[in-house]
């Protein structure tokens, strides 16, 4: 075994995972700064959804740009309107048509004494009108005076003046804010974009990760299994969460427990963002993640209070680039990923996102280790499947996943997973009827 004095530190004892977590936090906070200016790139509105903004985003126009109708209607002056009744409608001249889309309505001369406007609904309200009577309340402009071009409308009843006409800016007002800095974009912020007058928008450069799932007992998906060979599950996780966490995989790796071979691919890798390697970060015989990186990086090995997924590396390769080692059986990955990795990837983004957190009651307890905070993957359960009479009001439910529990191999468990449920370290065992804090999964 090489000497690790200079390349990496051990810790015998057992790290918080709060410890932990803030060192890793700390480094992406620094690489962010580092980045500066070169983190951030500007996207077309079509293309920024799923994008972390880079900077806050204010109004560069008015929402309604201008005063526009809310039915389809007659722009009238209320003055005229009054007083209309069904048995005592009032007659007026219609002199104009407005379309939504139309530039009529500012081309046309004011709305006089007892004259309307045909309107549509987003139609810009002519000079002149103060309200916008619904077609509703009219005779459809039905009124027309035989061998005359004069065309009239009835109004049955008026609302309440100004009624029914959008003010220009009363959404937004030029120079509001619209969009805070780490927003992620989804459809709804992209459209408030488009409405404020942006045609792009500042992002953060999307973060490249590539991942690498090690052990010489890994094989293809869906090949032929010879003794002692399970299938990858690791790489096809990792890569999934890495696109989950809003960062694109640049390389997805399947790698034998072979010193020479991962030292060639860390020299010959792509340029990346981060490394996040599965398996072999234990005190195994050939833990080769451990030997090499031991050799190529100040890279930290260390052992976290938490169940399961407690081996653990994090560090900077020579390059300066951020490496992350995590255990090799599955549930491990996803928990270790979960705690640590997605984080770190969000801090790289300047995201403020963080998991919905839920409180459940358990329906089917179980055990956990003493001095470890337990992440236990758990599924959600109807209140009365698991005998809970289930009243409305009540608490979601939850049971563990798996019937094996908190195992680090019962990968199968989390294809049924809702969410990982939280166990203080003090816990040494969860009842039926305790409630947990649950970290809902998308």
């Amino acid at each position: 075994m090489p000497s690790t004095r200079a390349a990496f530190h051990e810790t015998a004892t057992l790290i918080p995972v709060a410890q932990h977590l803030e060192r890793v936090l700390r480094s992406m906070r620094h690489i962010v700064v580092e980045r500066g200016s070169e983190a951030v790139e500007h996207v077309r509105l079509a293309d920024a959804a799923g994008r972390t903004l880079a900077a806050s985003v204010d109004a560069l126009i008015a929402s309604p740009p201008f005063d526009n109708s809310a039915m389809d209607g007659y722009a009238v002056r209320w003055a005229d309107v009054a007083d209309a009744t069904p048995e005592r409608p009032v007659a007026l001249t219609v002199v104009a048509d407005h379309a939504a889309g139309s530039s009529s309505a500012h081309e046309a001369e004011p709305l006089g004494g007892g004259e309307a406007a045909r309107i549509m609904t987003g139609a810009p309200i002519p000079t002149g009108a103060d309200t916008v009577v619904p077609v509703e309340r009219t005779d459809g402009g039905g009124d027309e005076t035989p061998g005359s071009d004069v065309h009239r409308v009835l109004i049955f009843s008026a609302p309440p003046i100004g009624r029914h006409i959008r003010r220009a800016g009363e959404d937004l007002r030029v120079g509001d804010r619209l969009l805070e800095a780490g927003t992620v974009l989804g459809p709804r912020q992209v459209a408030g974009a488009a409405t404020a007058g942006h045609s792009d928008l500042p992002v953060v450069r999307m973060p490249r990760v590539s991942v690498v799932a090690t052990g010489s007992e890994l094989a293809e998906p869906g090949e032929a299994l010879a003794p002692g060979i399970i299938p990858d599950s690791n790489s096809l996780l990792l890569a999934g969460l890495v696109r989950e966490a809003g960062c694109a995989v640049t390389e997805v790796v399947r790698m034998p427990d072979d010193a020479d071979l991962l030292r060639a691919w860390l020299e010959e890798r792509e340029p990346c963002d981060a490394v996040v390697f599965s398996g072999g970060v234990s005190v195994g015989a050939y833990d080769v993640v451990r030997r090499v990186l031991a050799k190529l990086g100040t890279v930290e090995f260390v052992r976290v209070a938490m169940q399961p997924g407690s081996p653990q590396a994090f560090g900077r390769l020579a390059d300066g680039t951020p490496v992350f080692g995590l255990p090799g059986n599955p549930v491990a990955v996803a928990v270790s990923f979960e705690v640590f990795v997605r984080p770190a990837l969000l801090t790289l983004q300047g995201r403020t996102v963080q998991r919905r957190r839920v409180r459940a009651e358990v329906a089917r307890g179980w055990s956990s280790p003493s001095g470890r905070l337990q992440v236990m993957p758990v599924s959600f359960v109807a209140p009365t499947a698991e005998g809970r009479a289930g009243e409305e009001g009540d608490a979601p439910a939850v049971r563990p996943a798996t019937s094996g529990g908190a195992g680090s191999h019962l990968s199968g468990g989390l294809a049924a997973a809702d969410g990982f449920a939280l166990v203080p370290e003090q816990v040494e065992r969860v009842d039926p009827g305790d409630v947990v804090d649950v970290l809902v999964l998308p």
